[in-house]
């Protein structure tokens, strides 16, 4: 699948008939849908299954689609999001990219351009991940590996002939870039952004820096 495809969408709307359109559309574009009715039923399934890019609409019942986007912005600050508001409503618009959103669309939601935003907002967050990866040292990766399989500082430090102090000095900063606060974090981040090809890579070969 391109780098213009996300892999899974959520997608998240009150009205029944949009829900079921949106999963129409997007699942004949080729992608993998899941749909909500509400913003505290996508964050439930949000903490523990894999998703590429959301898409929310802002006017709902309960928490709605600005309180969503703050929310998310929070738990997975690096998760791209599409809001959906009404047409012309261009304050709320505003609102919900000053909250965090990649882009917006108005309804009621037009095919192509739907379409076209989607993989629009899907790229760049490719292009982001990117320059992430390549942001990271090349003893930042070598570290992210080795946490990887499950060493801690003083094995990683015996592995790379560095002392326990700069392994942790560089975990740090590793851990900082990939905004996680914990071990069980960083290793979410890497493989929500794919840093590595988990699948692929033979046991014991370190990844290319």
């Amino acid at each position: 699948m391109g780098t213009d495809t996300p892999e899974h969408v959520f997608f998240v709307d009150d009205e029944p008939k949009v829900r079921l359109v949106v999963r129409k559309t997007l699942e004949r574009a080729g992608m993998n849908v899941t749909c909500f009715s509400s913003a505290d039923e996508c964050l439930t399934h949000l903490d523990g299954e894999r998703c590429d890019l959301l898409i929310t609409d802002v006017k709902m019942p309960g928490k709605d689609g600005i309180e969503l986007l703050t929310t998310v912005k929070t738990l997975q600050p690096w998760l791209p999001v599409i809001a959906v508001t009404g047409f012309g409503d261009v304050p709320m618009a505003v609102k919900a990219l000053k909250a965090g959103a990649a882009d917006f669309i108005e309804k009621p939601l037009d095919r192509d351009a739907f379409l076209e935003t989607v993989r629009s907002v899907a790229e760049q967050s490719a292009v982001q991940g990117a320059l992430l990866e390549h942001s990271l040292t090349r003893t930042e990766m070598k570290i992210l590996y080795h946490i990887l399989e499950g060493k801690n500082n003083r094995e990683i430090a015996d592995v790379l002939h560095r002392s326990p102090r700069t392994v942790e000095v560089h975990r740090r900063h590793l851990m900082q870039k990939l905004n996680a606060s914990n071990v069980v974090e960083l290793l979410r981040r890497a493989a929500d952004m794919r840093l590595f090809d988990f699948a692929d890579m033979p046991k014991g070969e370190e990844p290319k820096s």
